[in-house]
């Protein structure tokens, strides 16, 4: 089956930080994520339900992380953590959004932040 996607809007700045995100909510898809991939494209990323933290163990490229909380809210942005780390856990956070490096700044997310995902 298919890998759901969904965009994902910052209605606080009028930006999109991505339209084709794919949604890991199942135990097995949040196990592999983004390992095997070479990069990600502009307007996509990872969606990963429920989740506090994610690490960057044997992925090949650097990701911008935006923490949200079950209100939409983000609690905490990590942009460009590099390869071989982990995030801090962040208790408020429900998701976690892992997006392309840069994708933080070009969109100009931040702490309290609106965001909208839509099927």
């Amino acid at each position: 089956m298919a890998m759901q996607t969904v965009r994902v809007l910052n209605t606080t700045k009028g930006t999109v930080l991505g339209d084709s995100i794919a949604v890991a909510d199942t135990s097995l898809r949040r196990m592999v994520g983004l390992l095997g991939r070479t990069g990600l494209q502009p307007g996509t990323g990872m969606l990963i339900i429920p989740s506090q933290a994610v690490h960057t163990i044997a992925m090949r490229f650097p990701i911008d992380i935006v923490f949200g909380d079950r209100n939409g809210r983000v609690v905490h942005v990590q942009p460009g953590l590099v390869p071989n780390r982990v995030s801090g856990l962040h208790w408020r956070a429900r998701w976690v959004l892992e997006l392309p490096s840069g994708a933080i700044a070009q969109t100009g997310t931040a702490v309290c932040d609106e965001l909208l995902i839509e099927d």
